[in-house]
């Protein structure tokens, strides 16, 4: 049985009502209101699936018709009961008949649960029996649940009536089933693959929507949903179905004046719509509840309404009574009409203002529609336009796309006859190639761009060609062209008075030196933030922190923590994607090497779900992933690191190959299979030689040292010097000083001292480093140490996902929905020892809610085998 999200406070308040009938011989009548689609019916049927204390379930509905049936939910139930019940319904029973025999029926079996659902669609006799259920309900020793659709009940409903009579006592409840959040829905939409967001922006969250989107991938609209919605519809009258219909062409909402516009005497009507539910009142207006819904709506139109409905609100629109016109809006009903000129007028407006107010999606979508309709523009308009998408796109991580737009600017430039422009789109051509992982071909395009504008007069266009070259130098770690290029840059860039230029090169060159060990860099960097901050340079903000995260994991400089988190927030309100991938990508390395590994995990495993087109991002996120299992002898170690070495084809740069060398040898020698370490590690750390990248240099030559693999590797970083020369102690001291716990341990483990070992070996236990801890266990037996501390224990050990019994128990009851306080009564448990189980839980599988650490136990297959 699948698992509710978030729906763990409802079922824990049935299960206490029907426990308290049974105990306390008192009825309880529970209210249950939430929209269609809203889950109500697959609460209750988990609920009395449950078994005890639920001895019998007596379950009738409403249904939808034109002339409701007299009594329905009471005919279903007595069809199921027979004896009195159903001679009386046969009989044509008055109201306070049904009730009196409803209440014997359910006296007769302690345990009974009574479920009238959609009483929205009731009938006034069943309403009536409803009523006189809930008025005598604490004589009824049974638990009657009566569901209904709130969204559908307007004011002169005869439900809502009754729901104002029956107040809240200890014997009548109210619950709701609430829309899913945001949350839950990422948690159902992860293993699709679909856009989290998308998918709750258009559902709105609603259970029904949701799983029907999930179940039909790629199919547009699900046509459950669709028939749903349409059917729903059929039941206004003409005026209101012409409302219903001209709200659903006006995107976000229809303002009342708008509608005005669209619809004739339209306010009669509306009120028919608001109270069916289609329609909700927000602030600027009325929309539809669901965007699925409106699309449903919409795309039930015949191809004449629709147009004509486009047409009128674009004429609408772009006179406001108040306020400018809206050129987002304007643009897209100027498509929908099929209106070039008004597409070509608004859609670059609207791609500019996105732009502005940091909504890059929204922008690289205008830019897309402009382009649409511009195919017989002029060569440097089209230019200009593949420009500003390229960028978008480049912005919001579709380096395909970006691409694309750029090498169709760059012809539209040459035929338009500017050099310039076509030399500047090569520039920005040879940033997007290397982001997408194409090293070689970003280098032939920084040079053509180069070649191109040096045959011109200097400007602004040559100083970011330099800069972009010594950009592909300082991502190749090739310190002097770095140097060479980007001062270059900056002495045209402040010729030129381009702050643009001189802040991009300032990170490079930064960036470089403090990769290169030249603490001086970091000067350069803040500089270049401060410069980027102060002049509204979005991008170069970013990649100020990107190349901090950068630089700091390589030199294990994490007296800088708080630049991370800093980034990532900083990235996230600029809307600048693939930035804060990268940041989170570099925090994940550190919580690593910090000790941190169900952060570490939780942050790799954020990177690997959300990156789309840029390679060196999942191959950052697979080597700390990797590493994590390889570390705590997880299964499926092997993957990751398998998928990263898989990336690695035809990119040379340090920053691919170090990171995947360096997880694949520690990998391996933990495994017992150092013999590989010296064919894994062999090239690149020769290319870390010829780079002079002393960390690099000093892990691949410590791996090897752990092998068995003795040489004389000049270059080596502190504290890995210390560890080749022999000084285990001193080396450990200074990773212990720099707060890497795991390297500290790594560094005794070759040490010939008996302390050392034996304190190697209680800092792996500590830390979970099993393969580790095993290894210098064996060595110090190996010497004749006895009485070694244990680990954990064998059971925990071998649990896939560390769990301790009691931790899988409570991980099984937090998958049947239970809250703490049900595993705490089922357990025999105080509720705070539950709390501090379900905090130990999230942890080690590396999420952050319950549902989460249910879906993620079900992929891992932790679950199998659990009571369900």
């Amino acid at each position: 049985m699948g698992e509710l999200l978030e729906r763990s406070h409802q079922l824990s308040a049935l299960r206490e009502a029907v426990a308290a009938t049974v105990a306390g011989h008192r009825g309880v009548l529970v209210l249950l209101a939430g929209e269609a689609g809203g889950g109500k019916t697959t609460v209750l049927r988990r609920f009395c699936a449950a078994g005890r204390p639920i001895e019998r379930v007596l379950w009738g509905a409403c249904d939808p018709l034109f002339a409701p049936r007299l009594l329905g939910p009471f005919l279903d139930i007595a069809q199921e009961t027979g004896g009195e019940l159903s001679a009386l319904m046969a009989a044509g029973a008055k109201p306070y008949q049904v009730a009196a025999s409803v209440s014997r029926v359910a006296q007769a079996v302690r345990g009974t649960v009574v479920v009238l659902e959609d009483l929205h669609w009731a009938d006034e006799a069943t309403l009536d029996v409803l009523s006189l259920l809930g008025r005598r309900i604490e004589t009824i020793p049974a638990l009657v649940i009566a569901t209904y659709r709130d969204d559908e009940l307007d004011r002169g409903h005869p439900l809502r009536r009754l729901l104002g009579e029956l107040r809240d006592t200890a014997s009548v409840r109210r619950l709701t089933a609430a829309p899913l959040s945001a949350a839950a829905v990422a948690t159902l939409a992860a293993p699709h693959g679909l856009d989290a967001a998308a998918l709750y922006r258009a559902t709105g969250g609603n259970p029904f929507y949701v799983t029907e989107v999930i179940g039909t991938p790629g199919a547009g609209i699900p046509p459950t949903v669709r028939d749903a919605v349409l059917a729903r519809a059929a039941r206004l009258c003409g005026a209101a179905t012409a409302v219903a219909e001209a709200v659903s062409i006006a995107v976000p909402q229809a303002e009342l004046w708008l509608l005005a516009a669209l619809v004739s005497d339209a306010a009669g009507a509306l009120d028919e719509c608001l109270g069916a539910g289609i329609l909700e009142v927000v602030p600027a207006g009325v929309r539809f509840r669901h965007d699925l819904a409106r699309i449903a709506v919409e795309e039930s139109l015949s191809p004449y309404r629709r147009i004509d409905l486009h047409r009128r609100a674009f004429q609408a629109l772009a006179a406001p009574p108040s306020g400018p016109p809206d050129p987002m809006r304007l643009a897209y009903h100027a498509e929908a009409a099929g209106d070039t000129e008004g597409v070509l007028r608004f859609a670059p407006a609207a791609a500019r203002y996105a732009a502005s107010i940091r909504a890059h999606r929204e922008s690289a979508a205008q830019y897309a529609r402009a382009l649409r309709f511009g195919a017989a523009l002029p060569a440097d308009e089209r230019a200009a336009l593949l420009d500003g998408r390229s960028y978008e796109c480049y912005l919001t991580d579709d380096m395909d796309a970006s691409i694309d737009a750029a090498e169709q600017a760059i012809l539209q430039w040459r035929r338009a006859g500017n050099p310039v422009r076509q030399g500047a789109a090569l520039s920005e051509l040879a940033r997007r190639l290397w982001c997408a992982g194409r090293s070689a071909d970003a280098a032939k395009a920084g040079r053509e761009a180069v070649r191109v504008l040096e045959e011109r007069p200097p400007g602004r266009e040559l100083a970011l060609a330099y800069g972009v070259l010594s950009s592909l130098s300082m991502n190749d770690e090739r310190l002097d062209e770095t140097v060479v290029w980007g001062r270059r840059a900056v002495a045209l860039a402040e010729a030129y008075g381009d702050t643009a230029v001189r802040t991009y090169c300032l990170n490079n060159l930064g960036t470089m030196e403090l990769l290169a060990g030249m603490p001086e860099g970091r000067e350069k960097l803040e500089r270049s933030l401060a410069l980027a901050e102060s002049a509204g340079l979005d991008e170069s903000v970013g990649r100020a922190f990107l190349h901090f995260g950068w630089a700091m994991t390589r030199t294990r400089s994490y007296r800088l923590e708080p630049w991370l988190d800093r980034g990532v927030t900083v990235c996230e309100e600029l809307g600048l994607e693939v930035w804060k991938l990268y940041v989170i990508a570099y925090r994940a390395r550190m919580h690593l090497d910090l000790g941190r590994w169900d952060r570490a995990a939780a942050d790799a495993a954020f990177v690997l779900r959300s990156a789309r087109s840029v390679p060196l991002l999942r191959l950052l996120a697979l080597t700390v992933l990797g590493l994590v299992r390889a570390r705590r002898g997880d299964p499926q170690q092997q993957d990751p690191l398998d998928e990263a070495l898989a990336l690695l084809a035809g990119r040379e740069e340090l920053q691919y190959r170090a990171p995947v060398a360096a997880a694949r040898a520690e990998a391996a020698w933990l495994g017992g299979r150092g013999a590989a370490v010296d064919g894994i590690t062999r090239e690149v750390l020769a290319t870390a030689l010829d780079r002079r990248a002393s960390w690099v240099t000093g892990e691949l030559a410590w791996l090897r040292r752990l092998a068995g693999i003795h040489e004389t590797v000049p270059g080596v970083a502190e504290p890995y010097s210390a560890q080749l020369a022999g000084d285990a102690k001193a080396a450990a001291a200074k990773w212990t000083g720099i707060g890497c716990p795991y390297d500290a341990a790594l560094a005794l483990a070759a040490s010939d001292d008996d302390v050392s070992l034996r304190h190697a070996l209680a800092e792996f236990q500590r830390l979970g480093a099993r393969p580790a801890a095993g290894i210098v266990a064996r060595r110090l037996r190996e010497r004749g140490a006895r009485d070694l501390p244990r680990g954990p224990r064998a059971e925990t050990g071998r649990h896939p996902a560390r769990l301790t019994r009691r931790e899988a128990e409570v991980l099984a009851h937090i998958q049947q929905g239970a809250s703490n306080a049900e595993i705490a009564a089922r357990l025999y448990l105080s509720e705070k020892t539950v709390h501090h189980h379900v905090s130990a839980i999230l942890r080690k599988l590396g999420v952050a809610s319950r549902g989460q650490a249910v879906f993620e136990a079900d992929r891992r297959g932790l679950l199998r085998g659990a009571e369900r």
